[in-house]
């Protein structure tokens, strides 16, 4: 039987509203929900102003309140990393998602988005804790990946406002751009020690979680409380190649595709360390920032997470059950 941490009483509720996430009017949603229970519950709403806005108010509200608070990513998988990085090495704080950004991957390994869109229900919700990972001075919580990944990830940034080629075409835009030019990226990666590559790959990613870009199956393997990172280096390969094998990589079979033996290395394990070249970058849940060298490492437990009973059977949780307890820095 699952063992809960703790439910949604007894404790504070803030929820991280991105105004700029999801359709016009999810603000007015989220806020006319929160009405229907705020008599039941210690509720308030944080508008955030703009990027890193979130990770500043919660670390100065934890560090001027002791008591329990669980804060509410109301927002995509940007606004989820920022409150991660907000609530990491707090014991007393915790998280949840409310899916409603252009991207929401993290919330695919547990479900549906729709499995989150209860505010009522999240509200109630037990805590788990979860693994985490760090990465140099960063937290992320559901894949960091670089080379081709991160290209496209870069891309999607910087085009996701732009009419046509951006909004839901952006990933798609940037996939294209990445065939043009990021098909060979120049760095050496190491597991817990063992070399992957010998100074080439076309991308790899480290899942914690499991999905990334939209709808593609990274790491089919990864469980988010079994305290290891699933790592998928690919060789550099044609774009005939690519094209021709994507749709197995999107759907997560190509760890069991014959056709990626002779050009993709996997392998579970508990910390990374990446050597590239100046200017070389990573992607922590699709943020991406400068990383000429980095050291990876999972926090097994390291991060409460409010869950709906619903999902706690989910295969993204080892044997439905409560494994860590310890939280970063205890």
């Amino acid at each position: 039987m699952t063992q809960f941490k703790y439910g949604g009483e007894n404790m504070k509720h803030i929820f991280i509203v991105n105004p700029v996430s999801g359709k016009g009017n999810t603000k007015e949603i989220i806020r006319s929900e929160i009405h229907k229970i705020e008599d039941s519950f210690d509720i308030d709403v944080y508008d955030t102003k703009g990027v890193g806005d979130s990770e500043r108010f919660i670390k100065s509200y934890l560090s001027e309140h002791n008591e329990r608070t669980r804060f509410y990513a109301c927002g995509g998988d940007g606004t989820v990393n920022e409150v991660v990085n907000g609530v990491a090495q707090f014991d007393h704080g915790s998280f949840a998602v409310y899916p409603c950004g252009s991207g929401n991957d993290f919330v695919k390994s547990f479900g549906t988005k729709e499995d989150f869109l209860d505010i009522a229900a999240l509200v109630e919700s037990s805590e788990i804790p979860i693994d985490i990972m760090k990465v140099n001075e960063r937290y992320c919580i559901n894949v960091c990946h670089f080379g081709f990944d991160t290209y496209v990830a870069r891309k999607m940034n910087e085009i996701r406002s732009k009419p046509i080629i951006g909004g839901k075409n952006a990933y798609t835009t940037g996939v294209a751009l990445g065939l043009l030019h990021a098909m060979k990226n120049n760095a050496t990666i190491f597991c817990d020690g063992e070399k992957m590559n010998n100074g080439t790959f076309l991308l790899c990613t480290i899942g914690n979680g499991q999905y990334v870009g939209g709808k593609y199956k990274c790491a089919p393997r990864a469980v988010l409380n079994d305290g290891m990172l699933e790592v998928c280096l690919v060789d550099p390969v044609s774009r005939f190649t690519f094209v021709k094998l994507v749709n197995s990589y999107a759907d997560g079979k190509h760890l069991d595709d014959p056709r990626f033996n002779t050009f993709l290395h996997y392998k579970r394990c508990n910390h990374i360390e990446i050597y590239g070249d100046e200017g070389f970058e990573v992607s922590l849940d699709g943020e991406v920032t400068p990383a000429p060298h980095a050291k990876i490492d999972v926090i097994p437990g390291g991060i409460n997470m409010a869950l709906p009973e619903k999902l706690l059977k989910c295969n993204a949780l080892q044997g439905n059950t409560l494994m860590y307890s310890k939280k970063i820095g205890v």
